[in-house]
């Protein structure tokens, strides 16, 4: 696994781009990587770190990279189903808590922030039902995301309209349930 948290982070600190679907698509294409896993749980904050940092956020994005590895490798894969907590609406929870410096004992906004996205996240992807599919949930938290970051932070980033192209590789695909299904009613 470590080797995929390598390869995340090093694309990552090259990638020029804003847009966290352009990185996340990139990222999901690599062969190394899963269509499904815990991959996912550092792969999907690792992204938005990147993006936020490309649109002009001051921070070390060497070092938060560092920390969504850490963070995201303790959660186990199949958290959807057996926690209740997809990993990509943690991974993207995670990442805001290490841009604000948020920990369990903070009082601040950030604290609430963390929390709110969170639960956005998850209910936008409760709307949508099961079986788990890491690329869908993973879209569906950028999107809330890149929203959130908007409304809360002033921070425009670029999100591409994502449209799947993993659904082969998907033998649980929803199909034209899914809103990233190509040709989805959106």
């Amino acid at each position: 696994m470590k080797e995929k948290y390598a390869l995340i982070k090093a694309e990552c600190l090259n990638a020029a781009t804003a847009d966290p679907f352009e990185l996340l698509i990139h990222l999901m294409k690599q062969p190394a990587l899963s269509i499904h896993g815990p991959e996912h749980h550092v792969l999907d904050g690792s992204c938005l770190l990147a993006a936020l940092h490309n649109a002009g956020m001051g921070f070390d994005l060497e070092a938060a990279l560092n920390e969504m590895a850490l963070r995201g490798s303790k959660m186990p894969g199949a958290t959807c189903g057996q926690w209740g907590v997809c990993g990509s609406a943690a991974s993207l929870g995670a990442a805001l808590s290490i841009l604000h410096g948020t920990g369990p004992l903070s009082r601040d906004q950030f604290y609430k922030d963390n929390l709110t996205f969170t639960s956005r996240a998850l209910a936008r992807m409760a709307e949508v039902g099961g079986p788990r599919c890491c690329k869908r949930n993973a879209f569906l938290s950028m999107e809330t995301a890149v929203v959130f970051v908007k409304e809360r932070y002033g921070v425009d980033l670029p999100a591409s309209t994502p449209v799947c192209t993993f659904f082969l590789a998907n033998q649980q695909c929803l199909g034209t349930d899914c809103p990233c299904f190509p040709g989805a009613a959106k």
